[in-house]
């Protein structure tokens, strides 16, 4: 679903929200690691309304740069602001989770505690070191077990989830952050088929209802296409390309940028695009088609 296109309503308003939407700038972004260089120079721009979403190989170093934004990876050089004018690394860390969330791989499976209880911990940067009072947390709390459809899995001890249930349970805790900017690292990891649908939804509806600025990885180029507004395709910890998904996502640079065929057409029925990387047995079968 791309911008302009509406699936089911989210639960709440605009206005029943707290946050709005913030602009989230990385410019000239340089990461090493045991010195050398992995991310080269990128930049990024995230709008509140948007979804941009990241590309590329493995290795390219669209993880590296998405961590890097969000504060979880130093960066040897880099400039963040956040709506233009607010230096984000020189924000304290309970500042900047007011604005920007993030929702990592792989986190560990949490024991002895409930669904809610995790959520929770999405509260944390409206929390006083001495346990001051959140009063808009356990309404924040419910918007987002109602959001990732987890609500009535509230009281349930996390160890019990499968991983699919597990990382929606995450989101949840990201989205109880109520911030204006949402940073998600490959959010479809264990998901079924309905869920990572359902989850693409989302990320729409947290855009185009409530006008967060979503930044994602996602390895799936046709999920890309479909929730995109503009896609950024990494190539060796350089950005390739950044633009609407209809430029970014051609035969040519795609196929240069992963080292395989890679067609593109539009699916004649939702009129997504759509790609079809081509290996060695579906050359064979093209071959054999034409001497039939």
């Amino acid at each position: 679903m791309r911008a302009g296109e509406k699936g089911s309503a989210a639960p709440d308003s605009r206005e029943s929200r707290g946050p709005r939407g913030h602009e989230l700038s990385a410019t000239d972004v340089t990461v090493a690691y045991d010195g050398v260089d992995v991310v080269h120079g990128a930049s990024i721009r995230l709008r509140p309304g948007e979804v941009t979403v990241l590309v590329g190989p493995n290795g390219s170093g669209k993880s590296t740069l998405l961590r890097t934004v969000a504060r979880l990876q130093r960066a040897r050089a880099a400039t963040v602001l956040i709506d233009g004018d607010t230096d984000g690394l020189a924000l304290s860390p309970r500042d900047f989770s007011r604005h920007v969330a993030l929702l990592t791989q792989g986190r560990p499976t949490p024991g002895g505690l409930t669904v809610r209880d995790v959520v929770e911990f999405g509260r944390y940067p409206y929390r006083g070191r001495w346990g001051r009072a959140d009063p808009d947390g356990p309404a924040a709390v419910d918007r987002a077990l109602a959001l990732t459809g987890v609500t009535e899995l509230a009281g349930r001890g996390a160890e019990h989830l499968s991983g699919g249930q597990l990382q929606r349970v995450w989101l949840a805790g990201c989205l109880a952050q109520e911030t204006g900017v949402l940073l998600l690292d490959e959010p479809t990891t264990y998901l079924d088929l309905r869920y990572q649908v359902e989850l693409l939804d989302l990320i729409r509806d947290l855009a185009d209802d409530h006008g967060i600025a979503v930044g994602t990885v996602l390895h799936d180029l046709d999920q890309a296409a479909a929730v995109a507004d503009r896609i950024v395709l990494l190539d060796a910890g350089r950005i390739a390309a950044d633009g609407a998904p209809e430029d970014v996502l051609t035969p040519e640079r795609l196929t240069d940028t992963y080292g395989i065929r890679i067609d593109v057409d539009t699916d004649p029925l939702t009129g997504r695009l759509r790609t079809r990387a081509i290996g060695r047995h579906h050359t064979r079968t093209e071959r054999l088609s034409a001497t039939s």
